[in-house]
């Protein structure tokens, strides 16, 4: 693989060179956001190692003029010693594909690395479009649609949306949704049902099966329309 390294701890660069290179991956390395945006413009890579704090330009930033600016839709891979939902869900939004938080093992980063470009190389076009089943969201947009049709929401719908796809089928529980919609500063209230009532309406409402289940007790999860149970 070709790879593009943006990180500026010293030792955690020369770590990746360390275990990357006798592999026989290429690697190029900048230590700040806007020399690795330059690199990322004048050459094409494989797949993208980018760490969040960085001086200058930040990793999000950084990921954001990648995807928006400049449509470079390489593969990155996300490093970060921010663990919060809010930090995750914040590099997922700029256009990050995958996240790994510092201390890591550099044998899972290079596991890692290997199935995002797989996952590349197998798509005539690389879209970041979320799917399940006959629902489709593209985070880029903020566009829903189901069987086609379009699925209109507010923008905590499509938080709400764009974290549940993201797990489906798996359960969400109550406290993740609440972190991706509202961090830190969570209400009160009983908001989250609110939200997801009119979630429920714009996604199952029109439909014959529902697609959006409560899981008393612990949270939410998305099914497949002829799933059972």
């Amino acid at each position: 693989m070709r790879i593009l390294i943006v990180e500026d701890h010293p030792d955690i660069l020369a770590n990746l060179y360390g275990f990357l290179e006798p592999k026989g991956h290429v690697l190029d390395s900048a230590r700040n956001g806007y020399a690795g945006l330059a690199l990322a413009s004048e050459n094409a890579y494989d797949v993208i190692v980018l760490d969040i704090g960085l001086p200058g330009l930040n990793g999000i930033e950084l990921c954001q003029k990648l995807r928006e600016e400049l449509n470079i839709t390489t593969p990155v891979l996300m490093l970060t010693a921010r663990d919060s939902l809010s930090d995750k869900v914040a590099g997922f939004d700029s256009g990050a594909d995958d996240y790994l938080i510092k201390p890591f093992s550099l044998v899972e980063l290079d596991v890692r690395l290997k199935a995002l470009v797989r996952r590349a190389e197998g798509q005539h076009a690389v879209s970041h479009k979320l799917r399940f089943g006959d629902l489709e969201f593209d985070p880029d947009t903020q566009e829903a649609s189901r069987e086609g049709q379009p699925v209109v929401l507010t923008r905590t719908g499509y938080i709400l949306l764009r974290t549940l796809m993201q797990a489906a089928p798996r359960i969400v529980p109550r406290e993740t949704l609440e972190q991706a919609v509202w961090g830190e500063d969570r209400p009160d209230s009983d908001a989250l049902r609110t939200h997801i009532h009119a979630l429920r309406q714009a996604l199952d409402k029109p439909y014959e099966h529902a697609m959006l289940r409560t899981v008393a007790g612990v949270g939410y999860r998305l099914v497949l329309p002829d799933a059972r149970g």
